[in-house]
């Protein structure tokens, strides 16, 4: 289900129909769940609104890009365990 606003006239829901079928057409990669449609005259301002989509953190450590630690055997858990984890210093005036 798509939230559609239509501001500043009316449109029929044929044509608010067409609006997500084009932005679902344009954007197939992304989940839709708003739409809103500015009508200037003939020109229409559409701004979308998208699904968040959940990433995984990947991370450098000890030479690998992972994720997570849970297939890390236990000689690559103590070598995480045992590095120097660097703090980032702040600026002063």
């Amino acid at each position: 289900m798509v939230d559609v606003k239509v501001i500043g006239g009316e449109m029929s829901q044929a044509e608010i129909d067409a609006y997500v079928d084009r932005a679902r057409q344009k954007y197939p990669d992304k989940i839709i769940t708003g739409m809103d449609i500015k009508l200037d005259g003939d020109f229409a301002d559409i701004t979308y609104h998208w699904q968040n989509v959940p990433f995984e953190r990947i991370r450098r450590i000890t030479g690998y890009l992972v994720g997570t630690l849970d297939r890390f055997n236990n000689g690559k858990r103590a070598e995480e365990a045992d590095r120097v984890k660097h703090a980032c210093c702040s600026v002063t005036e």
